[in-house]
């Protein structure tokens, strides 16, 4: 059962979101030729205080 767990800043919409699942499960299903009730995808929406590169969080880089 291939598992996809993709993080993101939040703030998307829930049709972005929806529009991402159904890219990720249809990526996974054609590259690895798993029936489609086997794939689980997890999108986990982080705040952007949550979230840093370079000591730097992106709520810090966005206020700049």
């Amino acid at each position: 059962m291939p598992i996809v767990d993709v993080s993101l800043v939040a703030g998307r919409t829930e049709a972005e979101l929806r529009a991402l699942i159904t890219a990720v499960h249809d990526a996974v299903v054609t590259s690895l030729g798993v029936p489609g009730e086997s794939v689980r995808v997890l999108v986990r929406e982080l705040p952007p205080t949550h979230w840093a590169a370079n000591d730097e969080t992106i709520a810090e880089r966005r206020s700049r």
